[in-house]
């Protein structure tokens, strides 16, 4: 096949372009300019992430070792209106959004895979850890061989369309055997640390990059109890999340968390650990990815990155919406971020939390 390849500059779209090549795939990489945001070194003076030109011209070096052509490709327009544009919206709305959700969907699986296909491509490879497969007549997802490095959590709104032509080389791979193919290649990348931040936001700082990017601070507004008593003042809700206990401003001695952020009027509600039990959750813009489950289905959910199963049951299903119940209440339910639902191993779909249930 005619390969095109997003190679951040990390050791897994490394050695993902490497195995192509090996297999004798006509491999092409691309690293994507998707930011403009400054770099930052560590003590040692290394630049990490992967929107760096550091993180470019670790790409190219790369490319040079397993012969293959390099370019580097403008995305930064798709990358503002899909990714950064929905960040600070969704931090209006009082929400908590997932960035890197939203670069897979608008940009590595939109605008990079249409850019491919135009261009002639039969596919496009990256170094995620999952696994893709065709079977009983449809391309399916399955988590990947290392369970610590899985990220099928994160791809779970591809569309059918966009997994049929994506490829995920390592996959079938752990992080450790990754790294040493990478080494026996003499990649520059083997030993490259994993880059857990924001890529546009290398300080940490998402609120100060949201008060940046909306051009001033928003407003201030209550912290209210359970029952709406003012407790204190807020810094402006982009500031909190579901499940944040520290910083809140509140006495230290009362161990209260963010409940819910009510963005109506501009409040957020704080109480007691044992009231960010929920009994279950509703989802919208929800993509299935090969067939759709059916109403009272089984299935297990994620609602973090690295978080757990959560059993719970399909209880309504319509269009592009659901609601879940958990089979035992969970905690810290964030509006914002993704839900992927799972059959064992294998990746149902996924969408967006919009509300929790009490």
């Amino acid at each position: 096949m005619k390969v095109l390849v997003a190679m951040s500059g990390g050791v897994d779209s490394s050695v993902a372009a490497a195995l192509l090549a090996a297999e004798g795939h006509d491999v092409t990489g691309v690293h994507m300019k998707l930011s403009s945001v400054p770099s930052a070194a560590d003590a040692s003076g290394r630049v990490h992430g992967c929107c760096t030109v550091e993180a470019a011209d670790d790409a190219r070096r790369v490319a040079q070792v397993i012969d293959v052509p390099f370019y580097v490709w403008d995305l930064t327009a798709d990358f503002s209106r899909g990714v950064l544009d929905d960040f600070v919206s969704e931090y209006a709305r009082g929400r908590t959004p997932n960035p890197c959700v939203r670069c897979n969907e608008t940009v590595k699986f939109g605008a990079l895979l249409e850019r491919g296909r135009s261009a002639g491509f039969d596919a496009v490879a990256t170094g995620h850890y999952a696994i893709s497969r065709f079977e009983r007549g449809a391309r399916r997802m399955y988590r990947s061989a290392d369970r610590a490095k899985d990220q099928s959590y994160v791809l779970s709104t591809l569309s059918q369309e966009a997994l049929s032509f994506a490829r995920f080389p390592v996959g079938d791979r752990t992080k450790s055997e990754t790294r040493e193919l990478a080494r026996s290649l003499s990649l520059r990348t083997a030993d490259k640390p994993d880059s857990y931040e924001i890529c546009f936001v290398p300080d940490g700082d998402a609120a100060g990059f949201v008060e940046r990017a909306s051009g001033g601070v928003a407003p201030s507004g209550e912290i209210v109890d359970p029952n709406g008593a003012v407790v204190g003042e807020h810094a402006g809700m982009h500031r909190y999340t579901v499940g944040q206990r520290r910083g809140l401003g509140l006495a230290a001695h009362d161990k209260r968390y963010v409940l819910e952020l009510d963005a109506a009027r501009n409040r957020i509600v704080v109480g007691p650990g044992e009231l960010l039990a929920r009994a279950g959750l509703e989802a919208e813009r929800v993509s299935w990815i090969a067939e759709q489950p059916e109403r009272g289905a089984e299935v297990t959910i994620q609602i973090r990155a690295h978080g757990s199963e959560i059993p719970a049951r399909i209880e309504t299903r319509a269009g592009d919406s659901a609601r879940v119940r958990f089979v035992e209440p969970q905690r810290s339910v964030a509006p914002g971020q993704l839900v992927a639902f799972y059959l064992g191993d294998e990746v149902l779909g996924g969408g967006t939390i919009s509300r929790s249930l009490r």
